[in-house]
């Protein structure tokens, strides 16, 4: 009840916790404080020698007496020591508080103290290495929300893709499509605002650019300038300030082929290219790259080796998931990572892709790709509200994937968009699962 009488005393308590904050492990000051008081230390030693050596060996002049009175020598030798010591250690927090403010103001986002900023940027520098295979919309989601849990963040997409304007650039300028790649660096980005709303602008209207979005051209436009797709790709994530990297599965030029048995009929035509399987009424029955023997690009391989959590999905499972582990090195490389490995099964269904699957359906198509056994965890949503749009449906728990001990389900669904799911939450999920299995963050 006294402090509440004295809000001064609450200022000043408020204060120094805040200032004892910037002791917490993990911040990287401390070392670089001792250091510095050190240093300042022993300028202090260096100074104190010479006004004694003044004040011992100088004649007896008129600032002597000045001298006697500002070193306090009618106080005891302790409570002098006190008194400068006390004095010196705030005037160098005082000074550090104000350099900090001033140097870091421009790069500070309102509202939040500098000690929680650069606590969460810490946090995240040390986060668990996750690399996330997929594509779309999907791995955009999931990027975008794990990238407020670790900057370790790797984006592997597929360059199968051959509709849009990455398919016209794809014909015209003979690059890879860099369509999803440009989703996953905005993603990705340190400040999705107008930079990053200029990267996914597209041109509309009957000129040549019409259909086009910003970012693709530019990331063309810097193959041409780098000689190099994947060199593109880094200065793109440059310049938007990403954290993390994206990179594509193989740098081969490949096209997606699909057996799609028709409706209502056993027969099975063949559809080659990706943004045409979706358009062909029927149930896809099996994928497959060409050249199918193409070589994942090397970076990815070394990635996934060193990951500590791998995150398939949630994305086109037959358009966007699967033409990422039809790379055979890239496939083996999973198979021989020890990470934890986890299925993000769609929230809906899509249409002329998934039209009717459960969870199951998604697990065994799956399963069927890699393997039996491979994926450690699967996450499902487990709430059904909301509209969702003419021929979409509900992924639902069926009785048969309930019973997989590898299940996990939890409401997922972006309440503005049910049928995607929530970046946020999903997030959370995620490194819940990896917390959960490997211990909290040390």
């Amino acid at each position: 009840m006294r402090l509440m009488r004295r809000p001064w005393l609450i200022k000043l308590w408020n204060s120094i916790a805040a200032f004892a904050r910037w002791f917490a492990p993990g911040l990287g000051v401390k070392r670089w404080l001792a250091l510095l008081l050190g240093g300042i230390t022993l300028s202090g030693v260096g100074l104190a020698l010479l006004l004694l050596d003044i004040y011992r060996t100088a004649p007896d002049t008129w600032y002597l007496p000045i001298i006697s009175s500002l070193s306090l020598r009618f106080l005891s030798r302790t409570l002098r020591i006190i008194i400068f010591s006390s004095i010196g250690i705030g005037l160098i927090v005082f000074a550090l508080m104000g350099l900090n403010r001033s140097l870091l103001v421009p790069f500070l986002r309102p509202g939040i103290k500098l000690v929680d900023q650069v606590s969460a940027y810490r946090r995240r520098e040390r986060g668990p290495r996750v690399v996330v295979i997929g594509g779309g919309n999907g791995i955009s989601t999931v990027l975008r929300g794990l990238k407020q849990h670790t900057h370790n963040l790797i984006a592997v997409v597929s360059v199968a893709d051959d509709g849009g304007s990455s398919g016209e650039l794809r014909k015209s300028l003979g690059i890879l499509p860099p369509g999803d790649i440009r989703n996953c660096l905005s993603a990705l980005s340190n400040d999705e605002a107008l930079l990053t709303q200029l990267f996914q602008y597209r041109f509309s209207g009957d000129t040549g650019l019409g259909g086009h979005s910003f970012g693709n051209l530019f990331i063309s436009a810097l193959v041409d300038i780098t000689g190099s797709f994947e060199e593109a790709i880094a200065e793109s994530g440059r310049v938007l300030s990403v954290h993390g990297r994206v990179i594509p599965a193989t740098l081969h030029d490949v096209r997606l082929v699909a057996d799609v048995e028709l409706p209502n009929t056993q027969t099975e035509v063949r559809v080659e290219g990706e943004s045409k399987i979706p358009q062909t009424a029927g149930r896809v029955r099996r994928v497959w790259l060409e050249p199918n023997d193409a070589a994942a690009f090397p970076p990815v391989i070394q990635t996934i080796l060193a990951a500590d959590m791998i995150v398939i999905g949630p994305g086109s499972l037959y358009t966007s998931i699967l033409p990422n582990i039809l790379v055979k090195d890239l496939l083996a490389a999973i198979y021989a990572s020890r990470a934890l490995k986890v299925f993000v099964c769609n929230v809906a269904t899509q249409v002329g892709e998934t039209d009717m699957y459960t969870c199951s359906d998604h697990l065994i198509t799956l399963d069927a790709a890699i393997g039996s056994n491979i994926i450690d965890i699967v996450v499902c949503n487990s709430l059904y509200e909301g509209e969702l749009s003419s021929g979409v449906q509900w992924v639902k728990l069926d009785d048969e994937i309930t019973r997989d001990a590898r299940i996990y389900s939890a409401d997922l669904i972006d309440s503005d968009h049910p049928w995607r799911h929530d970046s946020v939450k999903l997030a959370q999920v995620l490194m819940d699962l990896y917390y959960e299995r490997t211990g909290p963050l040390q």
